[in-house]
């Protein structure tokens, strides 16, 4: 069989052009790399508008307010999604929503370098109407704040009607830090615990931890959205920041890992970031140019050979490859013979009435050479195919010398 060509050139068959079938496959690729990428980084995207108390979140009970406020008047505020960046001297905001959240590895890290711990207030619940927003639901029990820091730092927290009245810090604090307490006012009491913003009762709302500089607000309200409503209080809130920063510090860390808004290393982000990238990129050139080879034809087309050839030598090769299959080359040898006598009786005009052995003693007497007789038996004792084919090349040759 060979191969037949369908149609006539240079029409078109099929449903689409080959351009459209290549727009289709370059997006269906396009589409293929996008997923992937977007798979890789997507936990990465996420706009943290859950309405959790972190800086991520616009809800009243978040922090992106004092994060864009601190960012817009220099301070050179950061949202940190990798626990890596952690390891600066700048000082780092820590937001954890409840006090089962694993604080051990953070507080190893930043036990000697400038650190703000958080500690949560409100319960609240996602409000239909707005995404993002929520819903006051009252406050959290106290061992939830007091949890943050268990059982290495034990507090004990506190919650009273404030009217608003001024808090009170020290002496030497900027004249800034000026707040007025939120309400209710939420304070806390520990051993190791120094005041350095208390209540009009003394109650800390916040303090520092043993000599070095790990500072704990026990009130959320002072730094959450709902402070950023009012004008003095964002303005004390970023001179408390620059207070506790760390001196020559250029900005100030908010931490959203303790949120579930970190980055994770995957084996598919590794692979779109350096130094796996250019291998990456070395794949998917190799594969586009194997695409390309596979759909570009380089040169004219070659159609293939035929299986089965035209013409009586195609079909006597198939005919001696089956006999060779067979393996049936040695029963060959009586059947050569009547065929060559066959031949003789119409070259030599030999007499009809001539049957069997008359008719091989005529052809013996035709030459004084070879027999035929002899030859015809030496064919047909031949078993193995080297006696067949040596006996076969013989008669032929008989028969060619007779009618030459």
């Amino acid at each position: 069989m060979s191969d037949i060509a369908i149609g006539t050139a240079g029409s078109s068959s099929g449903g689409f052009s080959v351009r459209t079938v290549g727009i289709i496959v370059g997006a269906g690729i396009a589409l293929f790399l996008g997923m992937l990428v977007l798979g890789a980084y997507a936990p990465d995207l996420r706009s943290g508008r859950n309405g959790g108390a972190h800086a991520l979140s616009n809800a009243a009970t978040g922090f992106s307010g004092i994060v864009q406020l601190a960012e817009a008047t220099g301070h050179g505020a950061q949202i940190v999604r990798d626990v890596r960046a952690l390891d600066t001297e700048d000082l780092v905001v820590l937001t954890p929503e409840t006090g089962r959240t694993d604080m051990s590895k953070v507080i190893e890290q930043r036990a000697l370098k400038p650190t703000l711990v958080i500690l949560p207030k409100w319960r609240t619940v996602a409000d239909t109407e707005h995404s993002g927003w929520v819903r006051y639901r009252g406050l959290q029990p106290t061992f939830e704040p007091e949890g943050v820091l268990a059982p290495k730092n034990d507090l004990k927290i506190a919650r009273h009607p404030s009217g608003g009245r001024p808090l009170v810090g020290l002496s030497w604090m900027p004249a800034d830090v000026h707040f007025a307490a939120p309400r209710p006012l939420q304070t806390m009491a520990g051993a190791d615990l120094k005041p350095l913003i208390t209540d009009d009762q003394g109650g800390i709302v916040l303090g520092q931890i043993g000599e070095h500089p790990f500072y704990v607000l026990a009130d959320p309200d002072l730094l959450s959205n709902i402070a950023m409503r009012d004008p003095k209080q964002a303005r004390s809130a970023l001179a408390l920041l620059d207070f506790l920063n760390a001196t020559g510090a250029k900005s100030v860390l908010f931490d959203v890992t303790l949120n579930g808004f970190g980055r994770s290393r995957t084996p598919l982000k590794l692979a779109f970031e350096p130094p796996f990238l250019a291998m990456t990129l070395a794949v998917a050139a190799a594969v586009l140019l194997a695409g390309i080879q596979a759909t570009a034809r380089f040169g004219a087309p070659r159609r293939r050979e035929r299986a089965i050839a035209f013409g009586k030598t195609a079909l006597i090769d198939n005919a001696a490859a089956l006999v060779r299959k067979a393996r049936r080359q040695g029963a060959l040898g009586a059947r050569y013979v009547d065929l060559v006598r066959e031949r003789a009786v119409g070259v030599f005009g030999v007499p009809a009435r001539l049957r069997d052995g008359a008719l091989d003693a005529h052809l013996d007497g035709l030459t004084d050479r070879a027999r035929f007789s002899d030859l015809a038996e030496q064919a047909r004792a031949a078993r193995h195919p080297r006696d067949m084919l040596q006996a076969a090349q013989a008669l032929h040759r008989w028969l060619w010398e007779k009618t030459r």
